[in-house]
């Protein structure tokens, strides 16, 4: 079940329904981990039992933890759940490509090897499961956080539907106490939540699919080099169809969250206006940036034990960040690009502690971030490095008289919405999107909400599924 799905509308206006009835509220809670299996389900039934394995392995393991009197105990309950999440994961997400690339190198050996038939399929979401489970345990054994009070509790966390598929990844201390005492929107978190919700399914189903997907799809999935120009639209195209579509789904998620009384953390923070690579991690998918900094980079040693060592810790985990998202290679150059970007603008700042950019300084950074970023987006929707090289090298000139792909209608709005989309980052940079809302007058938001909602309704077409589903 998505969210830009009629299935989804009756569904969601059912827990609506079900959350608002004067019922206790543990049966309310029931009703929504009930909801939430549902949702699930609904893609492939069976995955549900992963999920219960994931659920009841981490809960027993924090369990453990807590009562451990040894140390060896303690590691030990955490190490039982850490392997099983990660092996779990690793199974269904990197199976084939651990094979495939086993295969290559026996082949290089002069072995030849050929692996049985397998027919692994991904589950949905698992990649955000994992890491919201295992932040669980790692947050007990590390001493941050206590084991949640009940079972019902800590599984409508795992499960709880609009963070299950695609985020944003919560931490157990910022959702379990909220399902501790009832929880039921105001009038206006009702109505600001409906109001996010139109607006992320705006950015999805009109602008991520309607409007950038067919140009994406048509350069990069061709299997000729394009032109300069098509080479650059397409991949301002996607840097525009990935966010419109992943934050798309962020808001969504929040707002639905909203309508039942719950807060979801902010995931996106206009990242087309980041002035520096650590300035847009920290606006681009926030939560897997703090995942990856608490559980990674800091116990990799962060910035604490000298600069080789800094520079490794950021190269490791910007690597595992692009394996998170994909098992193949393209997605580990994504993820060492940024790591790259991070190393050297570190350095910079330490060679120039003294420079402190004006505005028009700022600006050029933040338009070669804009570029810079653009760069490594195309190893992130490229699906092959074949690919990659025949884009990239129309970018930078090679295929200057190559013939245009794009229609001229294709060109204007990929340009129009691409600047639209950086000119509004840049101009909001600073606020959130709630404070951004409240100094637009109530008839302009009306008015704003009717058209994104008419043209969500037009679109609807295929419903077609968000691409952090995949990862």
């Amino acid at each position: 079940m998505i969210f830009n799905s009629l299935i989804f509308v009756v569904f969601f206006v059912v827990v609506l329904i079900l959350h608002a009835m004067p019922f206790p509220w543990r049966a309310k809670k029931v009703n929504l981990l009930i909801a939430s299996y549902i949702f699930y389900a609904a893609w492939n039934p069976p995955f549900v039992i992963l999920l219960w394995l994931s659920t009841v392995i981490d809960w027993f393991a924090a369990r453990g933890l807590a009562q451990a009197d040894r140390e060896w105990k303690r590691r030990a309950w955490m190490l039982l759940s850490v392997v099983v999440s990660l092996g779990i994961l690793s199974y269904f997400k990197y199976g084939h490509f651990l094979v495939e690339n086993f295969v290559h190198l026996a082949g290089l050996a002069g072995l030849k090897y050929s692996p049985p038939q397998s027919n692994i399929v991904l589950p949905v979401g698992i990649s955000f499961y994992t890491f919201a489970t295992m932040s669980y345990t790692l947050d007990i054994y590390l001493r941050r956080a206590k084991p949640a009070n009940n079972f019902l509790d800590y599984a409508l966390f795992v499960t709880f539907f609009p963070h299950l598929v695609a985020g944003p990844i919560m931490r157990p201390t910022e959702l379990v106490p909220q399902f501790a005492t009832p929880r039921k929107a105001t009038a206006d978190q009702l109505r600001f939540g409906l109001a996010l919700m139109t607006l992320g399914l705006f950015e999805k189903a009109v602008l991520a699919d309607g409007f950038l997907a067919p140009v994406v799809e048509k350069i990069f999935d061709g299997k000729a080099a394009p032109g300069f120009v098509d080479a650059w639209v397409a991949t301002l195209g996607f840097s525009a169809q990935i966010f419109c579509d992943f934050a798309g789904y962020s808001i969504t998620a929040i707002g639905a969250a909203l309508c039942l009384g719950f807060a979801l953390s902010d995931n996106f923070r206009f990242p087309y206006a980041a002035i520096g690579f650590t300035d847009f991690w920290r606006r681009w998918h926030i939560t897997l940036s703090a995942w990856l900094r608490d559980y990674v980079y800091i116990p990799l040693g962060g910035n604490r034990h000298g600069d080789a060592r800094t520079y490794f810790s950021l190269m490791a985990t910007m690597v595992i960040g692009g394996l998170w998202h994909g098992a193949s290679w393209t997605f580990v150059v994504w993820g060492g690009l940024h790591g790259f970007y991070l190393a050297v603008e570190r350095l910079l700042r330490k060679q120039f502690t003294w420079y402190r950019p004006g505005r028009i300084a700022g600006a050029a950074l933040g338009l070669l971030t804009f570029i810079l970023v653009n760069i490594a987006w195309v190893f992130f929707r490229a699906k092959s490095f074949h690919q990659a090289a025949l884009i990239l090298g129309s970018m930078f000139g090679r295929n200057m008289h190559a013939a245009p792909v794009l229609p001229a209608i294709y060109l204007l709005t990929t340009m129009v919405i691409v600047g639209g989309l950086v000119l509004a980052h840049c101009s909001m940079r600073n606020l959130t999107l709630e404070a951004a809302i409240t100094h637009v007058h109530p008839a302009v938001l009306s008015a704003l909400w009717t058209v994104m909602a008419f043209a969500v309704v037009i679109e609807h077409g295929e419903s077609n599924g968000f691409i952090y589903f995949q990862f």
